[in-house]
């Protein structure tokens, strides 16, 4: 009996020396998620375009919305551009696609005119905010073709655009290096400088410029 709980202490042990030290354990309790994760983008398993997408749509509201019959801009709208505009600073190396979409009045045709207009209200105020257009790589009307609510009336949320990452720039020095945690991590490492130091930095920059 002793000898058997020894064996089976010495494999327990054995078990955890194979467990890389400082990895943390994930909401499974296993270990290794992060080296996972980080190999998995590396090989290709796991795109790290999605990844980002799915931080994109957690970290910024992606929908605005319309008027019936309109592709102006609310002051909601704007709002929810600007918020979209500062994400998409942070990262350079990424393109966005915007697309339009219609509520179901109407034909579908004239929707997809309309969508089409949406879609480039949305790409023009982000462009005057500092987004360079060749990073909004397409401009896609849906038209009435994907509703949120399926009906034949008139319904605001189908009245939309939708900002969605697609992809990186080709020819950005940090992707082509494989610099992704560069990328990522970006504002993390931002964060830890105080804003006084930022805001004394930026100056400086400006006045050198």
């Amino acid at each position: 009996m002793i000898r058997t709980a020894a064996i089976l202490g010495l494999l327990l042990t054995a078990a955890a020396c194979e467990r890389e030290a400082g990895r943390e354990l994930n909401r499974q309790g296993t270990f290794g998620e992060a080296t996972l994760n980080n190999a998995a983008v590396m090989s290709g398993e796991r795109s790290f375009a999605i990844q980002l997408a799915g931080r994109f749509a957690q970290e910024v509201p992606t929908t605005i919305t319309f008027d019936f019959d309109s592709a102006r801009l609310d002051q909601t709208a704007l709002a929810v551009l600007d918020q979209q505009a500062h994400w998409i600073r942070q990262f350079p190396e990424v393109r966005f696609r915007v697309f339009g979409h219609t509520d179901a009045v109407g034909s579908n045709a004239y929707n997809r005119a309309l969508g089409l207009r949406r879609a480039r209200a949305a790409v023009n105020y982000l462009v005057s905010r500092g987004i360079s257009r060749s990073r909004l790589e397409a401009v896609i009307s849906h038209g009435e073709t994907q509703p949120l609510i399926p009906t034949p009336e008139r319904e605001r949320r189908n009245r939309r655009t939708v900002t969605e990452v697609s992809g990186f720039l080709k020819n950005h020095q940090s992707v082509l290096d494989g610099k992704y945690a560069q990328i990522i991590y970006r504002e993390y490492l931002e964060s830890a400088v105080p804003a006084t130091t930022l805001t004394q930095q930026k100056s400086l920059e400006r006045t050198l410029q």
